[in-house]
């Protein structure tokens, strides 16, 4: 991509912030862990109350680790790389998963909205591309959250979510 348009492209959630539909946007993701269907698995548990569903998480969020990641596709890694934040369980269960350890036991910290907020502004001020979030499908409630909060002191780069999200968490 030429490097002027790179520079113009502004990451919607900022425009979303402006126009205060991103803080609209956290309440209803928020009420939508009383009968979670965030994934296609539609476990219509409520989390907010501790439930677990196939993620096998509650509300929390549970992160195995934040830093700047070479290993994936070049237009995602640029010179400085892709700024990875892993999250820990998953409600895919693939039997060839690549991230087993984290994705299946749970490896991890638990940390607040604020933590990953600041983990999102960390990996933007070493230079990261993106913010490359690997599965996070049963954490966007928590991850729009902080991105509300991280936008807020500056955050700028785009997220690139990797996961599996039902067509109403999307949305």
């Amino acid at each position: 991509m030429h490097r002027a348009i790179v520079e113009r492209y502004e990451p919607g959630y900022i425009e979303l912030n402006r126009k205060g539909i991103l803080k609209e946007r956290v309440e209803i993701l928020k009420q939508i862990l009383n009968d979670c269907t965030l994934c296609p698995r539609n476990c219509h548990v409520n989390r907010n109350a501790g439930k677990k569903g196939k993620c096998r998480v509650g509300s929390e969020i549970i992160i195995s680790g934040v830093h700047p990641h070479f290993g994936e596709e070049s237009c995602l890694v640029g010179t400085h790389g892709s700024g990875t934040i892993f999250f820990a369980s998953c409600n895919m269960n693939c039997i060839y998963c690549q991230n087993f350890e984290i994705s299946r036991f749970k490896q991890g910290e638990v940390v607040s909205v604020y933590t990953l907020a600041e983990s999102m502004l960390y990996l933007q001020k070493i230079g990261c591309h993106n913010i490359n979030l690997v599965t996070p499908t049963h954490y966007v409630p928590q991850i729009v959250e902080a991105i509300l909060i991280a936008v807020n002191k500056g955050l700028k780069i785009p997220n690139v979510p990797i996961g599996g999200c039902s067509i109403l968490t999307i949305k």
